[in-house]
């Protein structure tokens, strides 16, 4: 894994490289016993497969690497190996040129974003995924075209076994790339990891073990271990069948971590009991972006000194500053005495300050530190007046560690993009509404439509917030206060959900003791799994 955070020639080589078990192992299942391989690493790096293959003495027909950097290209040419070829250019120029196709491509692809791609290497990207009828974006990784355009060098029957970051499984750009993925391939087996490979870097990864077989099934299986030495001991033999059916309807591959009986719940269980989504009642949006939100969000301190009372607006911004399912007017002034940064600045074009001298002095001292150059603060016509300033009925945490959690605002708080304003529909009792959202189902769902990170953060995107089942049900609303009381002292979630399944999910829709079970375990198991990610 390359991951690439600066245009710099160091970090564009990359420096992150694959562990011995993990290139010995890819390449024990892909040649699997066969003697007459052609094998090829598209991105060899300094050779750790190529290392691996010698070590390993695994047979094979001929080895073809490539390389975009000339020193580690040079280094892959000391290893000493029959038939073996280093070719020091892009993959992508080599796969779009290439008329040699292969049984089994390998690796572990540079992690670069598009933005640093040179100009010849997106033009051959782009012709990549035109060949695999695919739509290339701005958006897309290195790693996806590397994947794509080794899946079309293989031969009629082959293989691809690629360490890749593990948004493969839930990120939006990366949509295309797994329906991509299940249509071509008849075999997919996901390996992922309890312990991070490259902990410097908080990225998680999975091997993604793909075989075409000439077949009609389309089938996955979903593996966990605890590190990359667990490798060593994994029979190979384990990965020939997976069970799952690919789900071409379902947008992301979180649902694999599941086992069948809760795949088909999940599948099923929206139509079976008529759940709509979180969109029928309300619309996400992302908070207020402010462009500089140490800037325009202030404790009172800074109000007071710089007389700015006029121009201050309740907000909440952050999640520790809320410690219950209702933020009141109460917990903001608990805020405020705390000197938490609970206001927003919200000004007026410059001709409406009406001669405040605070208000030019503030915004003189941000002119001093360079806010009004930044990216967003930049292009307006007055930098320090902030857009779309509304309010919102409730608020959603945008990144979440123990649940994801809806709040009413009824402090009339504003929120930066830290938090999701969610506006109710008309009609929708709110009070109904943020409760409705405290069952394992919901939360279940969040795991699902949202993503996590190596530091075991779930965030969820204001379009995956609507996607979340919702059972809204006006009785739901009696619920509210309960919960609010039980989170401000400090409850446990399961306390709660003991109390809220009985009644949202048995009595509002119907659920047997066993569905709430099956959705209550779905919940923990994807949820425990993120969670093991930071610790």
């Amino acid at each position: 894994m390359k991951l690439i955070k600066n245009a710099s020639a160091e970090k564009l080589r990359g420096g992150f490289y694959t562990p011995e078990p993990i290139a010995s192992f890819i390449l024990q299942w892909g040649i699997n016993g066969s003697v007459g391989s052609d094998i090829l690493e598209p991105s060899c790096g300094d050779g750790v497969f190529l290392e691996q293959l010698k070590e390993n003495k695994f047979q094979y027909n001929s080895i073809t690497a490539v390389e975009f950097d000339k020193v580690e290209a040079e280094k892959s040419s000391q290893i000493r190996l029959n038939n073996k070829t280093v070719i020091n250019t892009d993959f992508h120029l080599y796969c779009n040129e290439t008329i040699q196709r292969f049984d089994l491509i390998v690796g572990n692809p540079p992690y670069i974003r598009y933005q640093y791609f040179d100009k010849e290497q997106q033009i051959e990207a782009d012709k990549i995924f035109k060949r695999a009828d695919l739509k290339y974006s701005k958006l897309t990784n290195a790693w996806v075209s590397f994947v794509v355009g080794s899946s079309l060098l293989l031969k009629e029957k082959g293989k691809i076994g690629f360490v890749i970051p593990a948004e493969l499984l839930q990120v939006s750009y990366a949509q295309q790339l797994r329906e991509f993925l299940g249509h071509f391939y008849n075999k997919i087996n996901i390996v992922s990891f309890e312990k991070l490979v490259f902990p410097d870097i908080q990225q998680e990864v999975v091997l993604l073990l793909c075989e075409k077989n000439g077949s009609n099934s389309h089938l996955i299986e979903h593996l966990e271990l605890r590190d990359a030495t667990d490798l060593r001991q994994l029979d190979v033999n384990r990965l020939k069948s997976p069970t799952k059916k690919i789900d071409f309807k379902s947008k992301k591959w979180t649902y694999y971590f599941l086992e069948q009986d809760e795949i088909d719940f999940l599948e099923n269980i929206a139509l079976d009991k008529n759940i709509p989504t979180i969109g029928k009642y309300a619309d996400v949006e992302v908070g207020i972006t402010t462009g500089a939100n140490n800037y325009f969000t202030v404790p009172h301190s800074t109000v007071m000194f710089y007389q700015l009372e006029e121009f201050a607006k309740p907000m909440v911004g952050r999640s520790v500053q809320v410690n219950s399912l209702v933020f009141t007017k109460k917990d903001w002034l608990r805020n405020i005495q705390a000197d938490a940064k609970a206001n927003l600045l919200v000004f007026p074009k410059k001709e409406k300050l009406n001669g405040s001298v605070g208000a030019r002095s503030y915004i003189e001292y941000g002119e001093s530190t360079g806010i009004d150059k930044g990216y967003k603060t930049g292009i307006r016509d007055d930098w320090f007046v902030i857009p779309s300033i509304k309010l919102s009925e409730a608020l959603f945490i945008r990144r979440n560690n123990l649940f994801p959690r809806l709040i009413l605002n009824e402090a009339e708080a504003y929120t930066t993009d830290t938090m999701h304003r969610v506006f109710i529909k008309e009609k929708t009792n709110k009070n109904a509404f943020v409760a409705s959202f405290y069952n394992s189902l919901s939360l279940a769902f969040s795991e699902i439509v949202g993503r996590s990170y190596g530091g075991g953060v779930l965030e969820l995107m204001p379009s995956e917030a609507e996607k979340i089942l919702f059972p809204y049900r006006l009785e739901n609303e009696e619920l509210l206060f309960m919960i609010d009381e039980m989170m401000r002292k400090k409850k446990s979630i399961d306390e709660i959900l003991k109390i809220t399944n009985e009644k949202i999910l048995k009595e509002g829709l119907g659920f047997s003791n066993r569905e709430i079970k099956l959705a209550d375990n779905i919940w923990r198991k994807l949820s425990t799994r993120r969670l093991n990610r930071g610790r």
